[in-house]
C-alpha cells in the first residue's frame, strides 16, 4: 500500500482523502498549516454557491457530483449543500439569448435546466425587480456548498478509515530520489511519501517552486460583502431558503445567509496575488485567503445590485472582504502527476463547484490509471512554455476575472499578449488577410480576405448573429474551391514529436493500436488506449526508416505520456517548433507538386498513406500522402529555416493551377464531410474505439494497452455511438455542445458541428445512444430555444468509397 500525502486539508484535501481511503488507500497523511477544520484557504471564507452549468462537459459533471455528493453528507443531521436552486437574470436580449444557449449545455450534461419567464423568477426570489427582468435560467439542483462542514465530515470518515490529519503543520521541502518523490519536509519532521498530492490551492505556486515546477496558477483578490439584517427577509428561518442569484451583465451575484444577503462582484479590477506574500495564519487579522476590504474597488457593485434587488438601497454592509481564489491561463484545474517528478500529483485552482468531482477523479486516477471522466482539459502537462512564465501566467489570470461573467463566443480568442508564436508563414498570410485566430500560442488562419472574388463563384448561406461571429462567408467559398482545384493550409500548430532509438517500434507496437510492421515509408493512423480501452489519443506515425519515426500528436500531454513510458534506448522528441507543415489539398495537388520535383510522385510511386523524402524546388522536405481534410493531396513538412521558401516556391507554382490560400475554417468544413474525428471534440477516455466507429484503426491480436478490453467489448451490444447529424434545413446552423433530443427528450450531446459546403448540408457528430443510431432516425438538436429537426446520415457525407483520397 503506498504511503500518501496530501498537502492541504481545504475541500479537495479532506474530499481526495475521503476518496482514497474509501478505495482502500489508507496510509494517507493530510498535512495542514492551519487549524482543522477552518484551515484558512479559498475553502474558509468562500460563500459556497454552486452553478453547475458549465461550457465544458467534464466540468459540469464534477460539479453534478460535487453536489451529489454533498448533498448526500450530514453535519449535525443537516445536509452539506442546501439545494435552493439557482436563477440566472437576463436584463438584456443578448442576455436572454445567452440563457437559452446556457440552458441547452446544462441539459446535454444531464443538469435539470430551464429558461422561466419574470414572473416564474419572482416567485422562485420575491426581492427581485419585475420591470428589469426579461427572464431567467433556472437550475432546481444548484445551491449552497456548506464546505466547512462537508470537511469536517471527510475529514473525519478519513481518519476513522486510517488516515491521519497533522494541524498546524507548514511544508517546508519536497525530498526526492531517482526521479522520484520520497517525503514531506514540514515543521512538525519528515513524512515518508511514495505519493505527494499537493491541494495547496492560493498556495499551490508555492508548493510547485519547491519541486521545480511551475503553476499556471493565478491567486486573485475577489470582493464579497454581507448585509444586517433586512426587514424584506425577516419571514425567514433557515439558512438559505432563496435560490442563488447572477446578475452577469453587472459581474454580481448573491445568496442568501439567514435574513441577510452576500453580494459578490466581479465588476472591480483584476487584484493579483503573489501566493509567496499571503500573509501566514498568525499574521493575518482574520485568516490569509481573507484580505482587508478596499472601498475603492467596490465602486458601482450597489449600484448594479439595487437595480435588480431594490431592497438593497438601504442596507447596512456589516462584513467586507477581498477573498482570495485561483484562476488558471485557460480556466481550467490542474491535476494528475507531474512529468517532471513520479509521484508528485497536483489538484490545485478547484472551486468548490467542482471540489468532490475532481477529487473523485483524482482518486481513480492514482488507484485505477485513470479517471472514468475525461480529463485531458485539465491535465496539469497540458501547456505549452510561454504559459507557464510568470509574466503570462498573472496576465492571462487576470483577463480571465474580467471575463468571468462576460458573454464569449467559442471561438472568441484572447486578445492579449498576441501574436505570441508565428510561423515562417506569417508574413505571406498577413499579406493574403488573414484573419487570425490562437491555437496554442500560434496565429492560425481562419480564412483569407484575398479570396473574397471567391464569393461571384460560390453561393454560400447566411448564418445568424451568433454563429456568424469569428466566421466569413469567405470559409464557404475556400472549402468549394479547394474541392474543385487545390488550396495551401497552414498545419504547423499541430504537434510533431519523432521517436527513435533501439526499441521504437516495439515500444509504439505496445503503446498503439496500429500495425506498424511496414516498411519504412509507411503511415499509420493509430489510437492510443488506456487499459478499460477508452482512446487517449489518436496520432498519425510515420516510419522514416527501422527505428525513426515521425509522429503527429495531438498534445504536450500525449508527449510527455509517451516518454514517461518509453524505456531508456528510445527517444521521444518534441519537434514542433523546429519544423512546419503545410497542407496541400485538392485535385490539382499532385500536378503541383510534380512540377516542382523531379521525383515520380504517381499514385503508384506514392500511393495513399506513404512518405516519401524528396526536393520542392530547393526545399528539403518530407512528402506526406495523406490529408485530415479527406481531399487528394499532401502533408508537407520541413525545418523551420525552410518555411518561407516552402510557401514562395508553392505559391509561385501554384499560379498555374490556380492555388489558394485556405484557412482553418475550410479545414473543419471539408474534415466534417469526411466524417474525420478530431480528438478531445469528437471523442475522449470515456469512448472505446467501437463506439467512435475507430475500430479500424485496432489491430487484431493483443501487445499493445487496453487490448484485452478492447475485444472484449461486442460492437454488437453498445450503449451509444458517434453518429453523423444532418439537419433538415441546410440554413439552421449549430456550432458544437448543443442538446440532442428524441421525442422532446434529451437523449445525447453535439460535437463538432459545420456546414458541409461541398454536399450542401448542415452537418453536426453527435453522441446519440445506440437505439436511435440506425440511419433515418428523426432527432432534433437544441439551438438556443429552437429545436432544429436532423436525421442520422450515412458516416462520411462525402466520398465514402475513398476514391478521391486514393486516385
Amino acid at each position: 500500500m503506498p504511503k500518501v500525502v496530501i498537502i492541504g486539508a481545504g475541500i479537495v484535501g479532506c474530499s481526495l482523502a475521503d476518496e482514497l481511503t474509501e478505495r482502500g488507500y489508507n496510509d494517507v497523511t493530510v498535512i495542514e498549516k492551519g487549524k482543522l477544520w477552518k484551515p484558512g484557504g479559498s475553502t474558509s471564507h468562500a460563500p459556497g454557491v454552486v452553478f453547475q452549468t458549465n461550457g465544458s462537459r467534464t466540468m459540469a459533471q464534477f460539479a453534478r457530483q460535487t453536489v451529489e455528493k454533498l448533498y448526500s453528507l450530514r453535519h449535525s443531521g443537516e445536509t452539506c449543500f442546501l439545494k435552493v436552486g439557482s436563477l440566472e437574470m437576463a436584463t438584456t436580449p443578448e442576455r436572454l439569448a445567452d440563457l437559452h444557449r446556457r440552458a441547452g449545455l446544462a441539459m446535454s450534461a444531464g443538469i435539470n435546466a430551464r429558461v422561466i419567464t419574470p414572473d416564474e423568477a419572482l416567485k422562485l426570489h420575491p426581492l427581485l425587480v419585475r420591470d428589469k427582468l426579461l427572464g431567467a435560467l433556472y437550475v432546481p439542483d444548484d445551491g449552497i456548498a456548506r464546505a466547512i462542514q462537508a470537511d469536517q465530515v471527510m475529514g473525519e470518515r478519513s481518519i476513522s478509515r486510517g488516515a491521519q490529519f497533522i494541524s498546524e503543520c507548514e511544508v517546508l521541502a519536497i525530498d526526492q530520489g531517482d526521479g522520484r518523490v520520497t517525503g514531506v519536509q514540514t515543521t512538525q519532521g519528515t513524512f515518508p511519501a511514495d505519493i505527494v498530492i499537493s491541494c495547496a490551492g492560493i498556495w499551490g505556486p508555492k508548493i510547485g517552486a519547491m519541486v521545480g515546477m511551475s503553476k499556471a496558477i493565478q491567486p486573485l483578490a475577489h470582493q464579497l460583502c454581507y448585509t444586517a439584517p433586512m426587514p424584506e427577509l425577516a419571514s425567514y428561518k433557515g439558512e438559505a431558503e432563496l435560490p442563488v442569484l447572477r446578475h452577469q451583465g453587472s459581474d454580481l451575484y448573491f445568496k442568501q445567509r439567514g435574513q441577510s444577503l452576500a453580494v459578490g462582484w466581479y465588476g472591480h479590477r483584476p487584484l493579483t496575488v503573489k501566493a509567496e506574500d499571503i500573509l501566514p495564519n498568525e499574521l493575518a487579522e482574520v485568516m490569509p485567503s481573507q484580505m482587508p476590504f478596499t472601498p475603492g474597488e467596490w465602486k458601482g457593485a450597489m449600484e448594479g445590485a439595487t437595480e435588480v434587488i431594490p431592497a438593497l438601497k438601504g442596507s447596512e454592509i456589516v462584513e467586507s472582504m477581498n477573498g482570495l481564489f485561483s484562476f488558471t491561463v485557460d480556466n481550467f484545474p490542474l491535476m494528475g502527476e507531474w512529468s517532471g517528478l513520479k509521484g508528485f500529483w497536483v489538484a490545485e485552482a478547484v472551486w468548490i463547484t467542482h471540489a468532490c468531482g475532481v477529487a473523485r477523479a483524482m482518486a481513480e486516477w492514482i488507484v485505477n490509471g485513470h479517471p472514468s471522466l475525461a480529463v485531458h482539459e485539465c491535465d496539469v502537462n497540458r501547456f505549452e512554455t510561454h504559459q507557464l512564465g510568470s509574466q503570462h501566467i498573472e496576465e492571462r489570470g487576470a483577463q480571465n476575472y474580467v471575463e468571468v461573467y462576460d458573454l464569449l463566443h467559442p471561438l472568441q480568442p484572447m486578445e492579449s499578449p498576441r501574436p505570441l508564436r508565428t510561423t515562417g508563414f506569417y508574413q505571406r498570410q498577413q499579406e493574403l488577410g488573414g484573419f487570425f485566430l490562437e491555437a496554442s500560442g500560434y496565429e492560425r488562419p481562419q480564412w483569407y480576405e484575398a479570396n473574397a472574388g471567391l464569393l461571384n463563384r460560390y453561393d454560400i448561406p447566411k448564418r445568424d448573429e451568433w454563429s456568424s461571429k469569428f466566421w466569413s462567408p469567405i470559409i464557404g467559398a475556400e472549402a468549394c474551391a479547394v474541392r474543385e482545384g487545390v488550396g495551401l493550409f497552414d498545419i504547423t500548430t499541430l504537434k510533431r514529436i519523432e521517436v527513435t532509438g533501439k526499441g521504437a517500434l516495439e515500444f509504439l507496437e505496445r503503446m498503439t493500436t496500429g500495425n506498424l510492421r511496414k516498411k519504412p515509408g509507411s503511415i499509420t493512423y493509430c489510437l492510443m488506449l488506456n487499459e478499460t480501452a477508452g482512446i487517449m489519443s489518436d496520432i498519425t506515425v510515420m516510419r522514416r526508416s527501422e527505428q525513426d519515426f515521425f509522429i503527429g500528436v495531438n498534445s504536450n500531454i500525449d508527449i510527455n505520456y509517451l516518454r514517461q513510458e518509453a524505456p531508456d534506448t528510445v527517444h521521444v522528441r518534441d519537434i514542433t517548433a523546429g519544423t512546419v507543415g503545410l497542407g496541400l489539398f485538392g485535385p490539382k495537388s499532385r500536378e503541383l507538386v510534380q512540377s516542382l520535383t523531379r521525383d515520380d510522385i504517381s499514385n503508384e510511386a506514392l500511393s495513399y498513406f506513404k512518405l516519401k523524402n524528396t526536393y520542392l524546388g530547393h526545399v528539403p522536405v518530407m512528402l506526406c500522402r495523406l490529408s485530415y481534410c479527406g481531399e487528394m493531396g499532401y502533408e508537407i513538412y520541413t525545418t523551420a529555416d525552410f518555411a518561407l521558401k516552402l510557401w514562395d516556391t508553392l505559391w509561385e507554382a501554384g499560379k498555374n493551377y490556380g492555388l489558394i490560400g485556405a484557412g482553418r475554417g475550410a479545414f473543419n468544413s471539408m474534415r466534417l464531410e469526411k466524417g474525420y474525428r478530431s480528438y478531445g471534440t469528437d471523442m475522449n477516455s470515456e469512448h472505446n474505439p467501437h463506439e467512435a466507429g475507430l475500430s479500424f484503426a485496432v489491430r487484431k491480436g493483443g501487445g499493445f494497452k487496453g487490448a484485452e478490453a478492447f475485444h472484449s467489448v461486442d460492437p454488437n451490444t453498445l450503449s451509444r455511438r458517434l453518429v453523423c447529424l444532418v439537419l433538415e434545413n441546410p440554413e439552421n446552423v449549430v456550432l458544437g455542445k448543443e442538446s440532442v433530443l428524441h421525442h422532446s427528450n434529451v437523449v445525447g450531446y453535439v460535437t463538432s458541428a459545420y456546414f458541409g459546403h461541398t454536399i450542401g448540408k448542415q452537418l453536426a457528430y453527435a453522441w446519440v445512444p445506440a437505439a436511435l443510431s440506425m440511419q433515418g432516425t428523426e432527432l432534433s438538436i437544441r439551438y438556443f430555444d429552437c429545436d432544429y429537426p436532423a436525421s442520422v446520415g450515412q458516416d462520411p457525407q462525402f466520398d465514402p468509397q475513398m476514391t478521391r483520397l486514393r486516385s
